[in-house]
């Protein structure tokens, strides 16, 4: 049965998008994760894949155009389908629709509920469902609401902050009323679209709407009715970790921050956020030192806070005793969990290592850094080396298909970076067009607002290949895990001062190991150490990547 598949609304501030390439044509086959086109969004151009299989019968917005969210992009079917139907207005089936608006995080949440439930809702009361946030995530976990039961929602008001795979991220409401009944309670994890919230005008009896919604299959994850959750303890009210001010304001906290903060005994009302908008982060709370010339009427609650919460005893072992720790695995640790496994089960791994010099490197990197306001590393020079030498070789530069390999004439770098609860890959889009200052600038910027979750989801999507380097830790070589859809990652390690040969002659010199870790399906042996070839190259004489 065909499908339709709306324009999606692929950034928080999107109202209208542009398609600039289509990936396919009328009549292709298309399978499911397909890219269909890509998209041009007011913040970048993003690949836009599908969600459902069949044939393309129909193409609604020619590429160069541009059309608002939700309008008529293709239609997806049976080969030979009659849709005229469907391009005269009428309605994708209801079973279907969900699947085609995937895309769409805003779209699922202003999704009233499934279409039987849809009948039944009170005038004005709205369904919110947890939304897809980041293209690959399943499931979300609610790290902490901003709103309570009985609170007034405007447009625009941020509900909750929800972890995904990738980041904690601030959701907002795109609805206006009164919170009527929250759905996942704190720390609680659940599929997308499962039921969040329901708002609505104060006083509208809901009776039945969650039960209604969870017997629809919608959602495996919601909490006790509206009447429990009103009438719930003191002691569960007090996991709202919304702080405020002695003057009723409103404290922007992470939620690492604030677990950090509570289990160090820190008020946040005493600490400076350096974040956005004054937001209190994990190092504010780390670098925090008490003032010691506090004013009294401060002083006195938090004496009084730490005579009432004494700290936690330490826990003695003796000696013999078995003793563990278990640790809640968080949202970005499953996903990890789940797509490197995926990858080293799916993928046919191999390992290439290459040693390279870097004396020239690194005569060539303290002249760069002479510059002013210039600070360029050697993960920089790496990086710069890889675009280079991925535009000479670009079967490096694909991924694997079961009826095709596609290969990636653009070149967007993955750089793994460690975070707080596992790693994250931020993309530098169009590395190749880079300079090396830009290219250190990005990675800069990306990199610590990785570390304080500040990035979008669209900043972690479209990489063609991935860099990933140990050398700060002291690790001289390692095999990395590919980063699907990727068909290789260069794994860096450490320079060594060791004795080498030159001209004959043992003497001192700078090298590091370089291990290319490829997919056996897309890339063979021998086009794999010809990309090492030409990277090692361009390291070892940096002058002729400004050729």
């Amino acid at each position: 049965m065909a499908i339709k598949v709306t324009m999606p609304r692929l950034s928080d501030t999107m109202t209208e998008g542009t398609v600039a390439t289509w990936l396919k044509k009328v009549g292709d086959k298309i399978s499911e994760g397909d890219i269909l086109a890509e998209i041009e969004t007011d913040k970048a151009t993003m690949e836009f894949e599908s969600f459902n299989e069949g044939t393309l019968l129909h193409i609604g917005i020619q590429a160069g155009e541009t059309a608002p969210v939700d309008s008529l992009l293709a239609i997806i079917g049976n080969e030979g389908e009659d849709i005229s139907a469907l391009l005269a207005g009428g309605d994708t089936p209801p079973a279907e629709a969900p699947k085609a608006d995937a895309p769409t995080a805003e779209a699922k949440t202003e999704t009233a509920a499934p279409a039987k439930a849809a009948t039944e809702l009170p005038k004005g009361v709205i369904v919110v469902t947890m939304p897809r946030l980041s293209d690959t995530m399943t499931e979300g976990t609610v790290a902490t609401w901003l709103k309570k039961v009985g609170d007034t929602v405007a447009e625009g008001d941020i509900l909750a902050e929800i972890e995904t795979d990738k980041a904690t991220m601030e959701f907002e409401s795109f609805n206006a009323g009164t919170l009527l009944y929250i759905g996942i309670q704190e720390g609680n994890t659940a599929p997308v679209d499962s039921l969040l919230a329901i708002i609505g005008p104060a006083g509208t009896d809901i009776s039945g709407i969650a039960d209604n919604y969870t017997a629809g299959g919608a959602a495996t994850a919601s909490a006790p009715a509206a009447e429990e959750t009103k009438a719930a303890p003191a002691a569960a009210q007090t996991t709202e970790t919304v702080a405020e001010t002695s003057n009723g304001g409103r404290i922007l906290a992470s939620p690492l921050a604030k677990k950090i903060a509570s289990d160090k005994g820190i008020q946040l009302s005493q600490v400076k956020g350096s974040g956005e908008n004054g937001r209190i982060v994990k190092s504010d709370i780390e670098n925090f030192t008490p003032s010691a010339q506090a004013p009294a009427a401060a002083s006195a609650p938090a004496a009084k806070q730490e005579a009432s919460a004494p700290a936690a005893p330490k826990v003695f072992v003796p000696a013999g005793e078995v003793y563990t720790e278990e640790i809640k695995n968080s949202q970005m640790r499953k996903i990890i969990a789940k797509r490197l496994a995926e990858s080293l089960f799916t993928a046919p791994h191999y390992n290439l290592v290459i040693e390279v010099s870097m004396d020239e490197a690194m005569a060539s990197r303290a002249t760069i850094n002479t510059v002013p306001d210039t600070k360029v590393s050697f993960n920089d020079m790496v990086i710069k080396a890889c675009a280079l030498a991925l535009k000479k070789h670009p079967k490096i530069n694909s991924q694997w298909k079961e009826d095709a390999i596609i290969i990636n004439h653009h070149v967007n770098i993955g750089v793994a970076v460690a975070v707080e609860d596992g790693l994250v890959v931020p993309v530098l889009r169009f590395t190749d067009a880079m300079s090396l200052s830009q290219i250190g600038a990005s990675v800069r910027d990306l990199a610590g607002r990785a570390k304080n979750k500040k990035l979008g989801p669209q900043e972690m999507e479209g990489s063609t290949f991935t860099v990933s380097n140990l050398g700060m830790f002291g690790i001289t070589e390692f095999n990395s895990i590919i980063n699907q859809p990727n068909s290789a990652i260069l794994s860096v390690g450490a320079i060594v001062e060791k004795p080498v040969v030159k001209n004959g002659q043992i003497v001192v010199g700078n090298t590091m190991m370089l291990s290319l870790a490829c997919d056996h399906r897309t890339i063979d042996g021998a086009t794999g150490a010809q990309f090492l070839q030409t990277l090692k190259q361009y390291i070892e004489s940096p002058v002729t990547m400004l050729a």
